[in-house]
């Protein structure tokens, strides 16, 4: 029993109702510094479960590569709001997703050489592969240097933060190892805090701007962390060639956001309104019939 793959499902899950709450919340273009910064005060309540499980100083290849996860988490993220903040979001995220699981795949071969995955297993990646791709576009994409260069490298980022997270889990214990990275997650994040103008961005407004706003921002950082928690944990209990294929099921997140935000849309109206023409809907629900039928392959 794959107990992996039902556990990222229920991250990309998470991470689509996550998804959704900040969709209803945050407006506008993103301060990148701001938002790395929160992200990663957010990421630092894993130390909550510290007194539950057995925490000590990990031996130094757990420690390297805590602090290498912990990096390279922080230079992804905040390059993508970088790129958000000059470019249309979904292109963004369409490029990061498609790039990513190839990334990730080519990686897992030069850390551990080439990796056995049965036809089968391939034609499942594929198809979630491409399933994650189209239901991720909704623009054409404008292709500039600039926005090749910052995309690409924030995807290699998040790559490598597969890569490192893996490593840091075959070192020590999952728990252990997850509350590491979170720590000098925030450390890292915290170095945006040095410069005047930094602290400007991040304290000089609030993110939200009334008290029922607030409770679906912090709903959504709470599915977010939650969510993060379990791909982890996928991360940890996959073996190494399925790493791109948990990667890929990122289009599971995609279509449970794209399902309950319809929904919303044509239930209540005056609290979401999506517009929702008959291609979105024909090229989202093909995408879905693709990732569905990944994920039986998958479990076959």
């Amino acid at each position: 029993m794959m107990y992996w793959l039902l556990i990222a499902i229920l991250a990309y899950l998470l991470f689509g109702l996550g998804s959704l709450g900040d969709k209803l919340v945050l407006a506008g273009k993103p301060k990148p510094k701001s938002y790395t910064f929160y992200v990663g005060v957010f990421g630092l309540l894993i130390v909550l479960i510290v007194p539950f499980i057995k925490f000590g100083l990990p031996n130094a290849p757990g420690l390297t590569f805590a602090i290498l996860d912990a990096f390279v988490r922080v230079l992804g993220i905040y390059t993508m709001f970088v790129a958000i903040e000059k470019f249309d979001v979904s292109r963004v995220i369409a490029t990061i997703g498609a790039t990513q699981p190839i990334f990730i795949f080519i990686l897992t071969c030069l850390f551990w050489g080439p990796q056995h995955m049965s036809t089968m297993d391939i034609l499942a990646f594929v198809l979630l592969f491409v399933g994650s791709v189209i239901i991720s576009i909704e623009k054409s994409l404008a292709i500039t240097e600039d926005y090749i260069k910052i995309t690409v490298f924030s995807s290699l980022m998040f790559s490598l933060d597969y890569v490192f997270a893996k490593l840091v889990f075959l070192n020590q214990p999952f728990t252990q190892g997850i509350v590491w990275v979170g720590i000098f997650f925030f450390l890292f994040v915290s170095v945006f805090l040095i410069s005047k103008n930094s602290r400007k961005e991040i304290f000089s407004k609030r993110m939200v701007s009334n008290k029922k706003t607030q409770i679906f921002f912090l709903g959504a950082q709470v599915f977010g962390g939650v969510a993060n928690f379990l791909q982890g944990l996928a991360i940890s209990l996959a073996p190494v060639a399925f790493l791109a294929i948990i990667n890929s099921l990122r289009g599971i997140q995609y279509a449970f956001l794209f399902i309950i935000t319809a929904l919303t849309s044509a239930l209540f109206p005056k609290f979401l309104k999506e517009e929702l023409s008959k291609k979105i809907i024909i090229q989202k629900t093909f995408s879905i019939v693709l990732i569905a039928v990944g994920l039986a392959i998958l479990v076959m």
